[in-house]
């Protein structure tokens, strides 16, 4: 039983990020094979965890989703489609036999931007000070993909739990199990404009489906030349993405998300969806740099690098679609 003057509350947030270049090459079998690379920066939208100890029954919400659900113990935790990265959380870290387990995202639902991979690592957070137990971010970020890929059975890579976890901008490498990790250091009036002349969209749509991973998947495994060099076309993009990020090259960055996109693009024929063609045009006649779909692809958000900030965001609206704020998240993971 817990002393009353003990807190039965815990919060946690973690950013979402934008993936610059490289998304795609930290998802195994390429990971394990030939090693990924992926550029990230987090970004001040995040996700939320609120956990209440006590209770007559273990209550689990996504408020954002409107999504939830109770059971009587942890034997109703069983993955099934429902709310599944809240039962795996409380299966890898179980408290008191009855809790509220509450979560939001500030990011749309399906939008690309690495919200599961936030939501698992303020999951383990706020578990963890519930607990009593210590971990550095690496080690949240790790039992957040565990926790997501093993427990949930969600096919994935670690970029976005690692985003999540450290926040700031990092170039990522990935050879399965390890992940080696290298901040980017931006040049300050760089890191301005790039924040500001960042334009974000969601399209309202997210069409990725477990489908069109799997047909990625199976492609490489099978040495198709379309998808092994696309994938190996997307590292390379992220190497010299790192190489543009610091010598605070604008105009270069535009063309490498570019670069990027097209590399995404290469890797299945239902990456570009026609929101996202219809958005595309906009930009380009607003006169942006260069652009690419926010984590996967297939739907969700893109994001633009442009010359002038107000005519990108114009231009984004009249596409039907919503712009989203950017500011870059120099803190990870949080929890109190």
């Amino acid at each position: 039983m817990r002393r009353r003057d003990l807190p039965s509350a815990f919060h946690a947030r973690a950013p979402v990020r934008l993936d610059f270049a490289g998304g795609w090459t930290d998802v195994p079998p390429f990971s394990a094979r030939e090693g990924g690379v992926v550029v990230n920066a987090a970004i001040a939208l995040s996700a939320h965890v609120e956990l209440t100890l006590g209770g007559p029954r273990i209550k689990l919400a996504a408020l954002d989703l409107g999504e939830e659900l109770e059971c009587a113990n942890a034997g109703g935790l069983v993955i099934d489609g429902r709310l599944d990265l809240h039962k795996a959380a409380l299966r890898m870290f179980p408290v008191q036999s009855a809790c509220t387990l509450a979560t939001r995202s500030d990011a749309p639902a399906g939008s690309g931007l690495g919200s599961s991979g936030a939501l698992d690592v303020a999951l383990v957070a706020a578990l963890a000070l519930a607990r009593g137990e210590r971990f550095s971010e690496r080690e949240i970020a790790e039992h957040a993909w565990y926790l997501e890929t093993v427990e949930a059975r969600i096919a994935g890579g670690k970029q976005d739990q690692f985003a999540a976890a450290l926040g700031g901008v990092h170039r990522l490498s990935f050879r399965d199990p390890d992940v080696g990790v290298e901040p980017i250091t931006l040049d300050p009036a760089f890191r301005t404009a790039l924040e500001r002349q960042t334009i974000l969209c969601y399209t309202g749509k997210s069409r990725l489906s477990g489908a069109t991973i799997a047909r990625v998947l199976a492609a490489y495994e099978r040495g198709e030349t379309r998808v092994v060099d696309a994938l190996r076309g997307l590292k390379e993009t992220a190497e010299r993405m790192t190489d543009a990020l610091r010598a605070a090259d604008l105009a270069r960055v535009g063309v490498l998300l570019a670069e990027n996109w097209r590399h995404q693009q290469a890797l299945d024929p239902e990456m570009r969806a026609p929101e996202m063609a219809l958005l595309e045009r906009a930009m380009a006649d607003a006169g942006a740099l260069g652009g690419k779909a926010a984590g996967s692809g297939a739907g969700g958000c893109m994001f633009f690098l442009v010359r002038d900030p107000s005519a990108g965001a114009a231009a984004a609206r009249s596409a039907q679609a919503t712009v989203l704020p950017v500011a870059w998240a120099r803190e990870g993971v949080r929890a109190w």
